[in-house]
C-alpha cells in the first residue's frame, strides 16, 4: 500500500513513529509538506502535485498543525476528491478544530462537559460568569493551542478584566467553570477506530493548572474507568474522528470532555503507555482503507 503522511516535519516523533510503523509492515510510505502541494481542481480529473511530481497514494494521514488548518484540510479535501481515503476527513477535522461547534455538538450528543459560556457583548459579563459557576473560572481564546491562550481567573473581579481585556482585542472566548478536583491533572485517550487504544495521566507542572505537556506538564500510564472509556469513545465519534485524542478531567460530577485533537501527539502517549500507537494506526488503516473515507456534516 502506498501511505502519505502529510507533514511539514519528517523529524518530528509521531511523523517518525508512523513512518516506522508503516516501513515495518511493509508499506511505501512517504512524508509530503502539505504547504508545498498545488492541485488542479477539476471535475473530471482532480490531480495534487509537489514540486511538479504528481502525488499517487492508497491512503493519507494527515497530520495538519493548527496554524495551518485552511490549507491544510484543502489539501486532505483534494485527496478525497481523487476518492483516496484519508484517516481523518476534512469535515472531522474542521469539527475538532472549531472548539465552539465541538462543543456544542458533544452537547448535542449529551457528552459530559464543563459548564461552558458564550457571549459576544460585554454587558453580558457577569451574566457569563454567573451562568458558569463564579470565580474561580477558565477563560480561553478559541483560536489558543496547545495551553496558549488559557487564563485561570481566581476571583469575578479577574475574569471581569480578562473577558473585557480579550473583547477588546476583538477576540473570541469561551468562559468554563474550573473544574478544582482535578488538581491540574488531565487524562489524555486515544481512540483508533472506534476503540481506546492507549491512555495516560498527564499533570500540570507545580503551580501550573494546565496539563499540557509543552507547558513542562509530566505523564505516567493510567487505567481509566468505563465511563471514561465510553465518554471518549463517543466523543471521537460525534467528531467523526477515525483516530482522536480526547482530553477528560475527572470532575465531581464523572469525566467531562475539555478537547477532541485530531491530530494527537504520540510521543507521549507511546512513552507512558508502553503500546505502539503508530502500529494500531496503521493496522486500522489496513483494514479500512479498501473503501474511500465519508463523511457529511451536520
Amino acid at each position: 500500500m502506498k501511505i502519505l503522511i502529510l507533514s511539514r516535519n519528517p523529524k518530528l516523533y509521531s511523523t517518525d513513529a508512523l513512518v516506522a510503523a508503516a516501513t515495518k509492515r511493509g508499506h511505501e510510505v512517504r512524508v509530503v509538506d502539505y504547504l508545498r502541494c498545488y492541485m488542479n481542481i477539476t471535475s473530471r480529473k482532480p490531480r495534487i502535485y509537489v514540486d511538479g511530481e504528481e502525488l499517487v497514494a492508497d491512503a493519507v494521514i494527515p497530520r495538519i498543525a493548527a496554524r495551518h488548518t485552511f490549507y491544510g484540510n484543502a489539501v486532505v479535501r483534494q485527496f478525497e476528491m481523487m476518492n483516496v481515503f484519508t484517516l481523518n476527513d476534512s469535515v472531522a477535522i474542521a469539527r475538532s478544530r472549531d472548539k465552539l461547534r465541538s462543543l456544542q455538538m458533544l452537547a448535542k450528543r449529551g457528552i459530559g462537559l464543563p459548564v461552558t459560556g458564550f457571549a459576544h457583548h460585554t454587558e453580558a459579563t457577569g451574566e457569563l460568569i454567573k451562568m458558569c459557576g463564579g470565580a474561580p473560572l477558565v477563560i480561553k481564546l478559541l483560536e489558543g493551542t496547545q495551553g496558549v491562550g488559557v487564563v485561570l481567573a481566581e476571583t469575578t473581579n479577574a475574569a471581569e478584566s480578562v473577558i473585557e481585556a480579550f473583547r477588546g482585542l476583538n477576540a473570541n472566548i469561551l468562559v468554563q467553570e474550573f473544574i478544582k478536583e482535578a488538581e491540574g491533572a488531565d487524562i489524555r485517550c486515544v481512540v483508533v477506530g472506534g476503540k481506546v487504544v492507549a491512555s495516560m495521566k498527564r499533570q500540570g507542572a507545580p503551580g501550573e493548572f494546565r496539563s499540557n505537556l509543552h507547558r513542562g506538564g509530566s505523564s505516567q500510564s493510567v487505567k481509566i474507568s468505563t465511563d471514561e472509556r465510553a465518554v471518549a469513545i463517543n466523543a471521537a465519534k460525534a467528531m467523526g474522528l477515525n483516530v482522536a485524542g480526547v482530553d477528560l478531567l475527572r470532575s465531581n460530577h464523572g469525566p467531562v470532555v475539555m478537547e477532541v485533537n485530531s491530530s494527537p501527539g504520540l510521543e507521549g502517549i507511546e512513552q507512558s503507555s508502553k503500546k505502539d500507537v503508530a502500529g494500531m494506526i496503521i493496522e486500522f488503516i489496513e483494514r479500512t482503507a479498501v473503501k474511500p473515507s465519508k463523511s457529511t456534516d451536520k
